[in-house]
């Protein structure tokens, strides 16, 4: 009798016949490490590869996905290889399906993709801050060999992602709404939300008056979206660009420091253990500098503290946004979970604003070195 194949196999078995360059199916497993894709690694006949299946859900353009993915890779190829490095490790590389495009589509519409594997070793918080400057090295030479990109030819993924006025009005909708009718157990927050609306649009201003030039931006700079190699001393290539799309380098920068400079988890209930880091800070800001080699501007540089406390307020208000609306955005363990996450945030955001002088000489500093 012939075993029953399981769902993962016969996902597998369907998608990979259509990209020839994998040669014929060996093995695989599934990688369960993210929540938004569906990810295999296959070992194949001509080696290792990536798999992964576009989530129509997170996505609802996947072919938006897929131009902007396509455009990155090909520009981060080429520029690797003009300064001399390997292309193969220093950036994801797509390959081509027997539909003549980057990616195949199945009968359902599905968008399914392939990578050459990069072997190597992420990390998940950063153990010291070495590694976190050696991950900002690899963000900050992300944006070094994109600087000659045309960011404006991407696509919007996920539109309004990090306009943080639009994110406000939305806080503002859910105050009104007041679907959850839980509005009276977090007024204290609302009250600091509504307190700093007049800070919250120097970047949107910034990139429509053409003062802060707009960049390929990643939009998720967590740690683990950076491979390093087998030993995890040396950072290699930049994973995961699903949500490149145009922006401003300060998003990365901030949303970085939003989780790596925070003392404590982003869901801990215990405020006291919530502080801003200003060696961690100082670490990544160096790392983030000697990456990008000179493409940022100082306007840009001397924003960095603000970018940390942009994107730590844009996160508190989603989170907050979330909480009054019903939980309906963001996964929760338990009923106050976005609660407990909007007061980190706010925490976090009023221990840098206590310690924004000091961030700014440290930027100062950093300019000076430069």
């Amino acid at each position: 009798m012939n075993p029953v194949s399981t769902p993962d196999e016969i996902l597998v078995k369907k998608a990979i016949p259509h990209f020839p360059e994998c040669g014929a199916l060996k093995s695989f497993v599934r990688i369960t490490q993210g929540h938004i894709n569906d990810t295999f690694r296959v070992e194949c006949e001509k080696g290792p590869f990536l798999l992964q299946r576009v989530s129509p859900v997170a996505f609802k353009e996947p072919l938006k996905v897929m131009k902007n993915i396509e455009g990155v890779t090909h520009f981060l190829h080429d520029s690797i290889v003009k300064e001399g490095g390997d292309p193969k490790t220093g950036c994801l590389n797509l390959l081509p399906s027997d539909q003549g495009k980057s990616y195949w589509q199945d009968q359902d519409g599905d968008i399914w993709r392939v990578y050459l594997f990069v072997f190597g070793m992420s990390y998940d918080t950063p153990k010291n801050p070495e590694v976190f400057r050696k991950a900002a090295e690899a963000f900050g030479r992300f944006q070094h060999l994109l600087s000659a990109f045309p960011a404006s030819d991407l696509e919007e993924v996920i539109p309004h992602f990090h306009d943080t006025p639009k994110r406000f009005r939305d806080l503002l909708a859910a105050i009104d709404n007041n679907f959850s009718k839980r509005k009276d157990t977090c007024l204290d927050l609302i009250e600091l939300a509504l307190e700093r609306q007049d800070k919250i649009s120097k970047v949107v201003d910034g990139l429509r008056d053409g003062t802060l030039p707009l960049r390929t931006t990643h939009n998720d700079t967590k740690l683990n979206n950076i491979m390093f190699d087998v030993t995890g001393e040396k950072p290699l290539c930049v994973l995961d660009l699903d949500t490149i799309m145009p922006g401003s380098a300060l998003y990365d920068f901030g949303d970085s420091i939003r989780f790596g400079a925070n003392t404590a988890t982003e869901d801990e209930k215990n405020l006291s253990k919530i502080h801003f880091s200003l060696e961690m800070f100082q670490a990544y800001a160096e790392g983030f500098i000697r990456g990008a080699e000179g493409s940022l501007t100082e306007d840009e540089i001397r924003l960095f503290p603000y970018g940390a406390w942009l994107m730590t307020f844009e996160c508190g208000i989603r989170f907050l946004t979330d909480y009054l609306d019903g939980d309906h955005y963001f996964h929760v363990a338990y009923a106050d979970h976005n609660l407990v996450r909007a007061r980190d945030q706010f925490a976090l955001l009023l221990d840098m604003e206590a310690k924004e002088k000091e961030a700014s000489a440290i930027i100062e500093t950093l300019l000076k070195a430069r």
